[in-house]
Parts: structure tokens; sequence; C-alpha cells
């Protein structure tokens, strides 16, 4: 009888201590981040944003490792988008062009969170949500709702079993989605051959190649500060790049909460330069542009437009 109730209050506790686990969110953003960069997946991805509709198929592999990720595109204009470890090679077939860039450090989903997930508790209040069903998974759901007016608000659902993330929407602050990623169908544990991430058009010969490295930057190598700084925004990245033979360099800061991110690009203009300056959006993303002296500064990124003009009004260039 003693072992009886014994092992029945080791159950009973175990159960508990269970459900206190996977009840606490940031337990959940842990699992959100380590799955989506460490699991073998396949599936159909729909994205939504307003009356703006895509289908993709992602493949993502990792071997020793390694990161391998494909994207193509299954409607619209084709697009084929390749990232390993040491660069990203994103193929046009429409126009016969070529990107190669470096890897950045913001992901796409479902590898949206960062490993620095915790700090998002600074600048969201974050909560578990209902467990519900997403392509055919059970999925737990995690709200993030901010702090401030610098952010929008993200609703978030994880598989139960192995963390990944299987739905992702981000919404304004009436609760209106303004953007959705989500797994229509989904193979986690998926096998694959490394031949299946080469491009389905080989080495792209005869394309034209646009080469996107740039040339990474130390703050004392900026040459621009900051001055308006946006809580719980940290610059993550900062890269000078050629734009062309005409238009000389471009300055590519990145800055992110974790979850969020803002994206400033810094070039040298004529003065007879007439590009509009203000407030402007392109679908989910806001952008304003701003002249400081020579140059014009232009951020933008898919958060309240509050935040751009914030960061864009407080730069200026360093001497």
């Amino acid at each position: 009888m003693r072992q009886l109730l014994a092992a029945a209050l080791f159950l009973f506790g175990a159960f508990f201590a269970h459900a206190d686990q996977i009840s606490d969110p940031l337990a959940w953003l842990g699992r959100i981040a380590t799955a989506g960069k460490q699991l073998n997946y396949a599936g159909l991805v729909v994205y939504h944003s307003g009356d703006r509709g895509e289908t993709s198929r992602i493949s993502h592999m990792v071997v020793g490792g390694e990161e391998f990720e494909k994207l193509e595109t299954l409607d619209g204009s084709p697009r084929e988008v390749i990232r390993t470890r040491d660069e990203v090679k994103c193929f046009l077939p429409g126009q016969r062009t070529l990107i190669v860039d470096q890897p950045q450090g913001r992901r796409s989903f479902p590898s949206r969170l960062t490993s620095s997930y915790a700090s998002l508790a600074e600048s969201y209040r974050v909560r578990a949500g209902e467990v519900s069903r997403v392509a055919g998974l059970e999925a737990q759901q995690i709200v993030l709702e901010p702090k401030d007016d610098l952010r929008f608000g993200h609703v978030l659902w994880a598989d139960t079993k192995s963390g990944l993330l299987l739905k992702a929407k981000m919404v304004n602050s009436a609760g209106k989605s303004i953007e959705q990623f989500a797994f229509s169908e989904i193979n986690i544990g998926a096998e694959f051959e490394e031949s299946e991430f080469r491009s389905r058009f080989g080495d792209a010969n005869g394309w034209r190649v646009i080469n996107a490295r740039g040339t990474e930057l130390s703050d004392d190598r900026l040459g621009w500060s900051f001055r308006n700084a946006l809580p719980g925004y940290k610059m993550t990245s900062a890269v000078r790049r050629k734009i062309g033979p005409n238009r000389g360099d471009v300055t590519h800061i990145v800055f992110s909460d974790g979850l969020a991110a803002l994206s400033v690009f810094i070039e040298e203009i004529s003065d007879k330069d007439s590009s509009a300056v203000g407030p402007a959006t392109s679908g989910p993303v806001n952008i304003f542009k701003r002249r400081v002296g020579k140059h014009l500064v232009t951020v933008l990124g898919e958060v309240p437009a509050k935040a751009l003009q914030l960061l864009a009004d407080g730069a200026e260039a360093v001497q």
C-alpha cells in the first residue's frame, strides 16, 4: 500500500511539474527558438497579408550542426532561396538573376526567434494561450503583447511535441492581423539527401549575378549615431554595400528586439536628388525617409510608424 501511495504521489507530482513546465511561456519561446534551427522538417507554408497570399515549399536539414534550407514559391513570381552557413542565394528565374548575400541575423519563418529570446520579456507581456491544432498537429499558443507602441503584438503556435513553430501571426493594437505565416502541411523529422538542397537552376549560367555581400562595420567605423534609443531594440548588424556603379555605397544597419526588426539604409545623395521624404507603406512594411545633410536616411520594418520616425529623427553623422 505504501509503495502504491508513493508511486501515485510521484506520478501526481510529475504530472503537475510537467504541466508547470509546458505552461511557462518563456520555456516555450526557448523550445521554439531551438527547434527551428536544430530539426529536420519539410512542408508547405501559406503567407497572408491583406489581400496578398503566397504558398511556398520549405525544406530544412541539419548535418553535423550545419543548417541547410531551401525555400521555393509555388505561386506568383517564381523564386528559390537556398541558405547555408556561409551564404544565401536567391534565384529569380523570371529575371534570370541570381542574388548572393551573406546570412543575416534575422531569420524567416519558422526560425523567427533568436537565441536571445529571454529578453523578449522586457518588451512584451508573454503568456500561454490555448492548445489547438495547426496542420493536423497539436499546437500550444503563445501570446506576446507589446508593453509600448514601438512594436506590434505577436501570436505564435508551437508543436507540443517538438516545439517547432507551426503558425505565427502579427497583430496591431486592435488585435487585427497584419500578416500570418502557417504550415498547411508539415513533416517533422524528414530525411533528405544533400543534393535536394541544390538549386534546380544549377549554376545559373548566363544569368545576371548580383553580389550583395557587404563589409561588416564596427561601431567606430559606422560613422553614424542615433540619439533616440528605442527601448528593447539593439543593433544586431551593420554592413556597407555597393549599390551600383553610379550610386556609391549604402550603409545598412539592423535593430531588433529579438522578434521585431528595423532596417536603416543610409546613402549619399546629390543636391538635385528629388527622393520623397516622410512616411510611406509597402504592404505590412512601414517606411520613413529623412534627409540628413547630403545623405538620405531610410528606415523600414514591420513595426509601428512611430518607431521608424523616432529612429530616423535621431540619426546624425559622426565627425
